[in-house]
């Protein structure tokens, strides 16, 4: 199965995801690749290859993909959304949030925190109510990607929309270029 041939059914989201989908009256189309298709799925993707793997297979910039990454800002778990061409500058989260401390957070904070592993973590749907940071530079998109719930489904939705949902601000805490 290539991504042309990937379906389109909510049921193809995690549980908890395409029931979040469900009440707030969202109709998307959640796309599931083959596993060999996103092989770190779409949280993982720090580094530029593993981005660039998943904007091929969705058939997107690499700047409409949006990771979802918890962080935790003096031991609170707090969720950003980057584009997957950035990076998240932890000194403009630290400011913005008027923190002591802000670090990546682990796995197991992660799982408990959304209800998602890394991977999967899409940007609502949550287990628990956390803080969300939208990066501004997600609006530059008419269409933004993000990860439904399993490293291996995506789903597409506007940013405001997305950020909406999220109940994300907006702020500027992506890395500048050097």
């Amino acid at each position: 199965m290539n991504s042309s041939s990937a379906s389109a059914a909510p049921s193809d989201a995690h549980p908890r995801f395409a029931e979040a989908l469900r009440e707030l009256g969202l109709d998307v189309a959640v796309r599931r690749f083959p596993e060999a298709t996103l092989p770190h799925g779409l949280e993982g993707m720090g580094g530029a290859p593993l981005a660039a793997e998943a904007a091929a297979a969705i058939g997107c910039e690499l700047s409409e993909i949006v990771k979802s990454l918890v962080f935790e800002a003096d031991g609170v778990p707090v969720l950003v959304l980057m584009d997957g061409a950035s990076r998240v500058d932890v000194e403009l989260v630290r400011a913005e949030l008027g923190t002591g401390k802000v670090k990546r957070a682990g796995a197991d904070l992660v799982r408990e925190t959304t209800g998602y592993a890394i991977g999967g973590v899409p940007p609502f749907g949550h287990r628990t109510r956390t803080r969300v940071l939208a990066d501004r530079g997600l609006l530059e998109h008419a269409v933004v990607w993000a990860a439904a719930g399993t490293p291996h489904t995506v789903f597409p939705l506007g940013p405001e929309e997305l950020i909406a949902h999220a109940g994300g601000t907006v702020v500027d805490v992506r890395e500048k270029s050097a």
